[in-house]
């Protein structure tokens, strides 16, 4: 396209001397003429499709290349940040299929995991250098759009170098980055378009939707969070009840749980003051983290074995613990206190989810031909699949109440509970309130079994039936 521009602008010269010399012939005018005619129209098409330097021409790794298109690039945000994105196009109807945004967890999680190693279309396997591509794919009927974010994640980063960041600029900038992805993709800004994500995900994409939801130029349709994190207090008491449900908690440690923890048919093992709930709640946290145990899926084992909890590797302290559990507990706040002495003595700290083999993407990501092909820009960082964005161990840096959604536009649906049966994941929360409509649009997706996720869905769309209408079924506790 800059060619075009600088072969146009140059051709116009030419044009414009066209008086001074009139010894040539009309044809040549006319050539002149219907040449810059062309530019213009190459100059119009230009500026309606995607950016043709994002676009991946050959990914490594791949016996074949994807019939499908992708591109890997940059969008700015406020403040000289620039976040990476990797896009992918349907393999259905890309022109009329949803676009999808998805965002890993954490905080400071690589949505890049997301895509190499759950739905994405390819998968990396463990020698760190194959791709095989995914059958259950996302991108087989939408637009995936895979965003690392904040700036300091993955292969994101800020002119400035400060990571240090906070919910609310985290989700300006993936408001921003939304709006600059549509303006080098506009033949997609009409399509219908959701939010989803995992883990913090669940603070993530609500507010980030709060500001989409404002914005009449996107069409939003609705929000998915898998696993989510989006209430300390909920996630911790649901933790413990669904520890005992699936036989992790002896009867001796279930009795002192509900006696010290437990008042008048409700417990408290989030801020509970009483000290023996505490000893007690902490024996839980060694069941269920420190014992072997797939937080992720309990009946499968730990990829890449089970790591320590802390170590250190080619001089960066590695901790294997994302901090978002129990944090109002003594002893984790011990813990806590223990990690920020040790990082003060290194100058990176890697955090690495527990349970998680994240070493064939790293090589993968790493190697130099990959960042190449993707466009990495030469200021990002080496990729690890989580980073300490800031100062993490200050959690209230990122806790935005979800529950406080009461005055938002997510929450003028009516709320109705869902209990989920058959969960296998430990990580959050079992039992959620909110405004739930499941939409066939993203049920409908099929999803890798490698991985298995409580899913909330919220649909926008108000033509749908309301939830909240009396002969709905869907005000009373729903089993799924």
């Amino acid at each position: 396209m800059i060619a075009v521009i600088l072969y146009c602008r140059q051709l116009q010269t030419q044009l414009s001397l066209l008086r001074e010399k009139p010894g040539e012939t009309r044809c040549g005018q006319t050539v002149k003429m219907q040449v810059l005619l062309l530019c213009y129209f190459l100059f119009l098409l230009g500026a309606d499709t995607a950016p043709t330097a994002d676009e991946v021409t050959y990914l490594p790794g791949l016996q074949k290349q994807p019939s499908f298109r992708h591109y890997s690039g940059y969008l700015s945000v406020a403040d000289g940040k620039h976040l990476h994105y990797w896009f992918v196009e349907s393999q259905n109807v890309p022109a009329s299929d949803p676009v999808v945004l998805w965002l890993n967890g954490g905080p400071g999680c690589s949505s890049l995991d997301g895509l190499l190693t759950e739905h994405g279309p390819f998968l990396i396997q463990d020698d760190g250098v194959t791709l095989q591509y995914n059958p259950y794919s996302w991108n087989k009927i939408a637009n995936m759009l895979y965003l690392e974010s904040p700036a300091g994640v993955g292969f994101s980063y800020s002119d400035d170098r400060n990571y240090v960041t906070n919910d609310t600029e985290v989700s300006m900038n993936n408001y921003l980055a939304l709006k600059e992805f549509f303006r080098l993709f506009p033949e997609f800004s009409k399509n219908e378009l959701f939010l989803t994500g995992e883990s913090y995900g669940g603070i993530y994409i609500p507010t980030l939707a709060e500001r989409v939801m404002e914005d009449a130029s996107l069409n939003l349709q609705g929000v998915a969070v898998g696993n989510g994190m989006s209430s300390y207090e909920m996630n911790d008491n649901s933790l413990v009840y669904f520890a005992y449900y699936h036989g992790l908690l002896g009867s001796r440690l279930w009795t002192r749980l509900q006696t010290f923890c437990c008042r008048n048919g409700t417990c408290n093992f989030y801020n509970n003051q009483d000290q023996n709930c505490s000893d007690s709640v902490s024996e839980v946290q060694v069941i269920v983290y420190s014992s072997g145990l797939n937080m992720y899926n309990l009946y499968a084992s730990c990829p890449g074995g089970l790591g320590q909890r802390v170590s250190v590797d080619r001089g960066e302290l590695v901790i294997r613990d994302l901090g978002n559990s129990f944090i109002h507990h003594p002893w984790t706040q011990l813990w806590n206190q223990k990690l920020r002495g040790l990082a003060s003595l290194h100058l990176s700290v890697r955090l690495d989810p527990p349970c998680t083999n994240s070493t064939p993407s790293s090589l993968y990501l790493n190697n130099p031909y990959v960042r190449a092909a993707l466009h990495i820009s030469p200021k990002a960082l080496e990729w690890v699949i989580c980073r300490s964005i800031g100062s993490w161990f200050t959690t209230e840096m990122w806790t935005w109440p979800v529950t406080s959604w009461g005055t938002s536009g997510l929450s003028s649906l009516c709320t109705s509970r869902w209990r989920f049966r058959g969960v296998r994941g430990s990580t959050t929360m079992r039992t959620v309130d909110r405004s739930e409509v499941l939409s066939k649009s993203l049920t409908t997706l099929p999803s890798s079994p490698s991985r298995v996720q409580v899913t909330w869905f919220h649909q926008i769309n108000q033509s749908l039936p309301s939830p909240c209408s009396p002969d709905s079924s869907r005000n009373n506790p729903t089993d799924l």
